[in-house]
């Protein structure tokens, strides 16, 4: 930065907040899957940024495959595997109560 420039506002964007008044909801579902068990996390807030930087800590922290959905009311991840346990813990900890 020159000396005849002044930094006016800055905001971090590395910093997000998000509101975390909802449940999720944590279900297994192998129907229409091939006999595969999909954990799923229903009734997430409906916002893409929250949807995909979460289910991409789930991912790697699970050690499994995953996606999500905004297709409906509500947003869904799905993780590969019976990973309920873990998912509760790690959401947990970021504050998000859980279900199911």
């Amino acid at each position: 930065m020159s000396r005849n420039t002044r930094l006016v506002y800055s905001t971090d964007p590395n910093e997000k907040v998000y509101n975390f008044n909802f449940v999720a909801v944590l279900r297994i579902e192998k129907a229409g899957r091939g006999g595969k068990t999909v954990t799923v996390i229903d009734q997430l807030t409906k916002s893409e940024p929250f949807l995909k930087e979460l289910t991409k800590e789930l991912k790697s922290k699970c050690g499994s495959g995953g996606t999500y959905l905004m297709d409906r009311k509500e947003g869904v991840i799905e993780i590969q595997g019976d990973k309920r346990d873990m998912i509760r813990e790690i959401l947990t900890k970021k504050g998000i109560k859980t279900k199911g």
